[in-house]
């Protein structure tokens, strides 16, 4: 089992950075694959920044050149630093990491990007 716990999100206004934190416990060693994704109001989950089992990092060209996704190994950390943060970037984002078993998520943090 792998346990989620995300942190980050909020209110900010659009040119504005925020950045999200997913936190991970449990079985992490079979973890494979990480991510995060968002959910706007009736609007399908997307990606939003995620690597591939042989480590490369895809972005969709929504938000590539503004959002940047890290890791800290030592801390068990999934990061993802938004710049330049858009009206449309608001929706509930959630983190994801896939073990050979199942695909574990977050329980979602809310950006809204609004003056």
């Amino acid at each position: 089992q792998v346990q989620l716990v995300e942190s980050g999100g909020g209110l900010v206004q659009p040119g504005g950075s925020l950045r999200l934190s997913c936190a991970a416990s449990g079985s992490i060693f079979s973890i494979y694959a990480m991510g995060w994704y968002r959910q706007a109001p009736g609007k399908q989950r997307e990606l939003v920044a995620g690597t591939s089992s042989d480590g490369s990092i895809n972005y969709p060209d929504s938000v590539k050149g503004r959002f940047t996704l890290s890791n800290d190994n030592a801390k068990n950390t999934l990061y993802l630093q938004m710049n330049s943060l858009k009206p449309e970037d608001t929706a509930d984002y959630y983190c994801r990491m896939a073990t050979p078993e199942r695909d574990y998520w977050g329980q979602g943090t809310q950006v809204t990007v609004s003056s």
